[in-house]
């Protein structure tokens, strides 16, 4: 039989925590967050929380792997040696994006923390090994995944827009269109128009594609 920790609550996990952690951040921000209201939101005192993570700093990284998770759950798994290496960083850069725009409060920790679950670490280690045995050097293949997590995080904030606790700080082109005059700028007012050029989904797809061929091509 499974013994309890003392001052841990039944039914309550790491995983719940930093769920509910989650949510709370996707609800009110990065500045509301605290160890104590997150306890209240969870029907606990702050103090039952260190039961499952020692500090605020783990807590802030346990957020960003948790979200590594979630966009890891859906991916391929590498077959070293099987051929292709881009598929899968195509398909990591969307699924991390979906992921970050699914829970756009954890964005500025995303930009900032590093990435040390357990789980991100046997998705890189297997990465590194099947674009290894596909003839990529390794601070090459190195590369190739830290651009694509950092362009996809990078991207997927300014595409975020407002995100939770920062509202009204990001520049929006179309709060300017009555300002901007189509003679001195014909190409803005334009692209107001018509919305070209403003397509996220289209510009980053295009913009994975470009990067990895560009990678794949490379002798």
């Amino acid at each position: 039989m499974a013994v309890r920790r003392a001052g841990a609550k039944a039914g309550l996990s790491r995983e719940r925590v930093f769920d509910a952690a989650l949510d709370y951040l996707d609800e009110h921000g990065l500045p509301a967050l605290s160890m104590r209201k997150l306890g209240a939101a969870l029907g606990v005192e702050a103090m039952t929380l260190y039961h499952y993570v020692p500090n605020k700093d783990a807590l802030l990284d346990g957020l960003v792997d948790r979200v590594m998770e979630i966009a890891f759950a859906g991916l391929d798994e590498p077959d070293p040696g099987s051929g292709p290496w881009v598929p899968w960083m195509r398909q990591f850069a969307h699924s991390l994006r979906g992921a970050l725009l699914a829970h756009p409060g954890v964005l500025p920790l995303a930009a900032t923390r590093p990435v040390n679950s357990p789980e991100a670490l046997r998705m890189s280690e297997r990465w590194l090994a099947g674009m290894r045995a596909a003839g990529v050097p390794l601070g090459r293949a190195m590369d190739v995944v830290n651009v694509i997590a950092t362009f996809t995080i990078g991207h997927t904030l300014a595409e975020a827009g407002e995100t939770p606790g920062h509202e009204g700080t990001e520049p929006n082109l179309d709060e300017r269109a009555d300002e901007i005059d189509p003679a001195e700028f014909p190409n803005l007012t334009e692209i107001l128009t018509t919305r070209a050029g403003l397509d996220f989904d289209h510009r980053f797809t295009e913009a994975v594609d470009i990067l990895l061929a560009g990678y794949a091509a490379l002798p």
